[in-house]
């Protein structure tokens, strides 16, 4: 899908938010061989460099992709179909486990997460932390439609510390696999699931080899009631679980981020996703650990496990993105809506003096999530020397108009829909409705034809 990059070319908006320093009226973003060369006003820019080709977006702003810094993309194809379990995450959990294994075939799961990389696109996302247990499927889909990430091969379902050694060594070998195809764009990390499907015994096994190797590390952790029940041994349905599958556990008596530190996994200062039910203490953890945090406020909220902290996040300094969850758990990929609903949450729930303010919003879906993939230094931004991985969204609808604060209209006005240009490294992969080089009608005809046989095999 790659387009061949032009030497330089001079992108113009109405504004230009780098999210590293303040929003630039009538702006512009320098762009050369695939990186930021400079941003500043635009009549600056035209006189510096006369003879660049310009490229206007006329009443709209262009800003850093955004950073889905949590997803699970070959998920993409069960969209909607669980959602009469929400309030019921156990029965949630066996119907997407049994549909995953029984259901869908290898193709399925490819085109799956080709189809979610590919809404993500359209909808400004720039860069993926994804998930996946046929963690092939999402790397690939992230390569061949041109975007940056870190796909995170998940470790297997398996608290029961005996397999340990076997599931580290069959995990190793997917990994060594994934890595021999590694790009600039798209590297390769860990995801050990959570505190109550790994056992300790693997976790120390992959903290140790994370530290050697360097590998980026994701865990879902303190998600819900019953997780933090489970582990400090107050029963609950995934006690019940455990106990209806045979599954040997001794619960560590702890709560969910107390039990990660004691493995050892935390000094890998890893991912954290949700963190919806972290105390004061475990707060503290993750802020000590340097580990960072993907929030996913719709995902916490469809599933009734409450608001996460997000003031008290920021406020402790841990580095926080976003993420939207799989499209079973959310069913949009719109990182806009997720700072939307972010903002509003946080502002609703939280006594803190800490205010999130539409900057803020912004910010934890750009650069946040990049410092929260620990990619920072390439991109979340538009500074020169940086990647250039940016979007235009336009603001000429009427509902968005008039623009007396771009980040607001952005924020808590717009949608992934109004997304009219996505760029990854200087290349154009999507705008006015198209993604370059993409068989969207095969992909339709595809999610179609997948989605009536799971129906029938629910």
């Amino acid at each position: 899908m790659r387009r061949v990059l032009e030497p330089m070319k001079l992108l113009t908006a109405d504004h230009v938010l780098p999210v590293s320093s303040p929003p630039i009226g009538d702006g512009g973003v320098l762009v050369s061989e695939g990186r930021i060369t400079a941003v500043g006003p635009a009549a600056a820019l035209r006189e510096d460099f006369p003879d660049v080709p310009e490229d206007r977006f006329p009443g709209s702003a262009i800003l850093p992709g955004f950073v889905n810094c949590h997803s699970h993309l070959e998920l993409t194809v069960l969209r909607g179909l669980l959602d009469d379990l929400d309030h019921d995450f156990a029965a949630w959990l066996i119907r997407l486990t049994r549909l995953r294994a029984e259901a869908l075939s290898d193709e399925d799961i490819a085109d799956s997460a080709l189809a979610g990389a590919l809404e993500g696109l359209k909808a400004g996302v720039t860069c993926f932390g994804d998930i996946g247990r046929w963690g092939r499927a999402g790397f690939t889909a992230l390569k061949s439609s041109g975007l940056r990430g870190v796909l995170f091969q998940e470790t297997e379902f398996l608290p029961d510390g005996a397999t340990a050694e076997s599931d580290f060594i069959a995990l190793m070998e997917k990994i060594g696999g994934l890595r021999e195809t590694e790009t600039d764009r798209v590297r390769v990390g860990i995801s050990p699931h959570s505190p109550y499907t790994v056992s300790p015994a693997l976790f120390e096994l992959l903290a140790e080899v994370s530290r050697k190797e360097g590998f980026k590390v994701t865990i879902h952790a303190a998600e819900s009631d019953a997780e933090q029940e489970l582990l400090t041994g107050k029963g609950g349905f995934f006690a019940e679980i455990f106990e209806q599958y045979g599954v040997r556990w001794t619960p560590p008596g702890v709560r969910s981020i107390e039990y990660l530190s004691s493995t050892g996994i935390l000094e890998t200062a890893p991912l954290l996703a949700h963190c919806t039910k972290a105390d004061e203490n475990e707060i503290r953890l993750i802020t000590e650990s340097g580990s960072k945090i993907a929030h996913c406020p719709k995902s916490n909220a469809k599933f009734g496990h409450g608001v996460a902290p997000l003031s008290r996040f920021l406020e402790s300094g841990i580095e926080v993105g976003l993420g939207t969850d799989s499209m079973v758990s959310n069913n949009v990929c719109d990182l806009l809506e997720e700072a939307r609903f972010a903002a509003l949450a946080a502002r609703i729930a939280s006594l803190s003096a800490f205010f999130i303010q539409p900057s803020d919003a912004l910010r934890l879906a750009t650069l946040g999530g990049a410092e929260a993939l620990g990619l920072e230094e390439g991109t979340g931004s538009l500074e020169p020397g940086k990647a250039a991985d940016l979007i235009a969204v336009s603001l000429r609808e009427v509902s968005r108009l008039p623009v007396n604060d771009v980040e607001s209209a952005l924020v808590f006005a717009s949608g992934a829909g109004d997304v009219e240009m996505t760029m990854v490294a200087g290349d154009i992969l999507y705008r006015d409705g198209f993604c370059a080089g993409a068989d969207e009608d095969r992909l339709r005809a595809r999610m179609t034809e997948i989605g009536s046989r799971l129906r029938e095999a629910l």
